[in-house]
């Protein structure tokens, strides 16, 4: 959002201000707190392929990017980077690479092809089991989604998925018995990612899967609703039966774009936290304070579900740890000057000083949880054009990530409860509805040439950044 020649001022000089405190040559894993958890991220559909191998069922994901027109270059995520076979190699960069921790989520309908709940697939088991257990032994920490997107087909074919009501008790099945196979070795787990996401582009835009728009005035609030209660059951189920004995810590994944008003008068400051209200707060606040934001009740009125006074209580106790995706929408100052450096994707601009707001927001509002940065990276174009070499020697990548590292150590020293930060993505990958046009990875994936990976400068950058000082567990070198 547009802000005016004073505040940009303000915002800019205090940036600059940070900047000169810590030389960014200088700038490495000694700012941060010792035992402070260094991962990088990616999801199953974007990187796993093997998408009929192994017993697995088909996703809506499957189905919406086999529909012609969907994705923007035709292509689908069949073979994706292939990780499905590579886990391995990938496994083996990770820690080379000096990170302490992977987040990846598991494909439900890997583990129940239908999604019922009926049978299990032994051999989704095994696979799961083997990318832990390589983890493990490679001194990775596995971070663990649960639902990431990918709903098997046959919950929204047979029954609208998460429009019904019945879904919850289908994921609260799935997630148990993702708890009772891998608890014994996986201590984070997230429950859903970005689930304002699935509401809004599954259920208005419809440029992601399902793909539906022609109900976008209730559907997305419908979906939202079902999303919450399905964490907040998980949660349950992980809490009464599993956390005591298993010692683990479970969360949701929400994503945010930060709002800064265009003046201080009150109608902008207003327009601002109302913007806010309804990405972070409509998930949020039903977890901390056991209801939608009155900002949203007020506008939205019979439209958005109400919770039972038993769902209340559920989602109040459903609280814990948060982790944050934040990006930032397109924005000009007055004047027309753009807001930062701008990435490949329409929505993403470099403006690192947004990270910390919104992580200061969080802590402020719902009384400082811990928080973990699930995925923070930018985006390059591929028209297929640019050498290998180009390709590689991504410095604005480089610079993002200094800024965006640095932004989460100053939010720490505000006293905000940031606790990892997970780069995102590891590989190029499947970039959902704009196909493998975007790359967002730490590792180029030539996918002319067999899947071959190749480490860009950005992921040079993680190794020397994460082995200056102290290695990932906080010792010294």
């Amino acid at each position: 959002m547009a802000k005016d020649t004073g505040r940009k001022k303000c915002i800019e000089e205090e940036w600059r201000s940070i900047l000169a405190s810590r030389q960014p040559s200088l700038f490495s894993r000694t700012d941060f707190p010792p035992h402070f958890i260094f991962g990088s991220a990616t999801s199953a559909y974007q990187v796993e392929g093997g998408w009929n191998e192994g017993g697995r069922g088909p996703s809506i994901w499957d189905a919406f990017s086999h529909t012609g027109g969907k994705i923007y270059d035709g292509s689908n995520g069949d073979i994706a980077a292939d990780q499905y076979h590579r886990y391995k190699e990938d496994i083996d960069l990770m820690a080379k690479l000096g990170f302490g921790a992977y987040r990846f989520s598991i494909s439900w309908s890997r583990i129940f092809p239908d999604g019922l709940g009926t049978k299990i697939n032994e051999e989704g088991i095994a696979y799961y089991n083997n990318v832990i257990n390589a983890l493990l032994e490679r001194g990775l920490q596995p971070f663990v989604t649960l639902y990431h997107w990918d709903l098997p087909l046959n919950l929204d074919e047979s029954m609208g998925g998460w429009l019904n009501d019945q879904v919850v008790k289908y994921f609260a099945i799935y997630a148990e018995t993702c708890f009772a196979s891998f608890g014994d070795r996986v201590k984070n787990w997230i429950t859903i990612n970005e689930p304002l996401q699935t509401a809004v582009n599954g259920y208005v835009t419809g440029i992601f899967a399902p793909g539906r728009c022609e109900h976008a005035l209730e559907e997305p609030y419908l979906v939202a609703h079902h999303q919450l209660l399905a964490h907040a059951e998980a949660v349950s189920v992980y809490r009464n039966k599993y956390q005591d004995m298993q010692k683990g810590q479970i969360g949701l994944v929400v994503d945010c774009e930060w709002a800064e008003p265009l003046s201080d008068n009150i109608e902008d400051t207003k327009a601002a936290a109302r913007r806010i209200d309804f990405q972070l707060g409509w998930y949020l606040d039903p977890i901390f304070y056991g209801d939608y934001p009155e900002t949203m009740r007020e506008r939205l009125g019979d439209r958005l579900p109400k919770f039972s006074e038993k769902n209340k209580e559920l989602l109040r106790n459903s609280g814990g740890l948060h982790w944050v995706q934040e990006i930032e929408r397109i924005a000009e100052w007055e004047g027309g000057e753009v807001i930062g450096e701008k990435a490949a994707s329409p929505w993403l601009y470099v403006v690192p000083w947004g990270l910390r707001k919104v992580l200061n927001h969080v802590a402020q509002r719902y009384n400082n949880p811990p928080i973990y940065v699930a995925e923070n990276g930018m985006d390059d174009d591929d028209n297929g054009s640019c050498p290998l070499h180009e390709m590689l020697d991504d410095k604005l990548r480089v610079s993002y990530y200094k800024g965006y590292l640095m932004a989460v150590a100053q939010a720490i020293k505000d006293g905000t409860d940031v606790r990892g930060y997970f780069a995102w993505s590891l590989l190029d990958n499947f970039e959902w509805a704009f196909g493998y046009t975007k790359r967002f990875g730490l590792i180029y994936v030539d996918y002319n040439n067999g899947l071959s990976r190749h480490l860009k400068s950005s992921a040079y950058w993680f190794l020397q950044f994460l082995k200056c000082g102290e290695d990932k567990n906080g010792k010294e070198e």
